[in-house]
């Protein structure tokens, strides 16, 4: 048996009664950086949203190999964490505070935080490079500052897994590059399985172990980078003609043009 942190048997998902994804069967291996890919409308955050049970799903989610049916809101929480494209705060609530409601797997948003709790939630706004602005209003930060605020909230879940969707989205170049780097070193560093959808192909390609190609609600391709990345594959799944070379630094596969 492979060591996976998700798997799916016969996952359908559906949006006012409309399948958007159907009968997929795939699993996500532990301490790897999954990427899903494909175009709009495919059914990539559909797909994160049912792993999360935020969806209704009929067929079969394994997390860590037990039914994600048998599980309460907060067994999930403990194992799993979510980020939606979107994440809204409390209005005027600081970093720290915000960061803080990732503890509430072990003690409720009310009660009072231990020390053990306050320990994790400075340790883990030193590990996101928050400490500085932990007593910031998050509406005031930038948006790659507020993207940290989320992942820095779901590490205080101490979760195994943390599942995003597109958490790179309006975000200018370097922020995207820091926010992909902040999950690379975590991945590398503390084991995290990493789930996420994104939209650019090249930097998929960098900071994937693993990358999944979507198309019409359901997978048609899954491999690695190298696997993936190849112009008839590119042909399928976007409608688009790619001429591919290689990143100078790494060897990555990377898409040169489309036409």
């Amino acid at each position: 048996m492979k060591d996976e942190a998700l798997i799916t048997h016969h996952l359908t998902l559906s949006y006012q009664k409309k399948i958007v994804v159907s009968s997929l069967d795939i699993s996500f291996l532990k301490h790897r950086v999954s990427v899903i890919v494909g175009p709009n409308g495919c059914g990539k955050s559909t797909l994160l949203k049912g792993l999360g049970r935020v969806l209704k799903h009929d067929g079969e989610i394994l997390l860590n190999h037990k039914n994600i049916l048998e599980l309460s809101t907060k067994e999930i929480a403990k194992q799993l964490a979510f980020l939606p494209q979107n994440s809204l705060s409390p209005e005027d609530s600081t970093v720290r505070e915000v960061v803080s409601l990732g503890r509430y797997p072990y003690q409720g948003i009310f009660q009072k935080r231990t020390d053990e709790g306050e320990n994790i939630i400075d340790k883990v706004l030193d590990e996101t490079g928050l400490t500085s602005l932990a007593g910031e209003r998050v509406q005031t930060l930038s948006g790659g500052q507020k993207q940290r605020v989320w992942i820095a909230m779901a590490l205080c879940q101490q979760t195994d897994i943390i599942l995003l969707d597109e958490p790179t989205t309006y975000l200018d170049l370097g922020h995207q590059i820091e926010i992909l780097n902040l999950l690379k070193d975590l991945n590398i560093n503390k084991g995290i399985t990493i789930v996420m959808v994104l939209h650019d192909l090249n930097l998929a390609a960098r900071f994937s172990d693993y990358m999944i190609g979507m198309k019409s609600g359901s997978v048609h391709y899954h491999g690695t980078p190298n696997d993936i990345m190849k112009a008839e594959i590119l042909k399928e799944l976007f409608d688009v003609q790619a001429f591919m070379g290689k990143d100078p630094v790494d060897e990555t596969p990377i898409c040169l043009r489309f036409e």
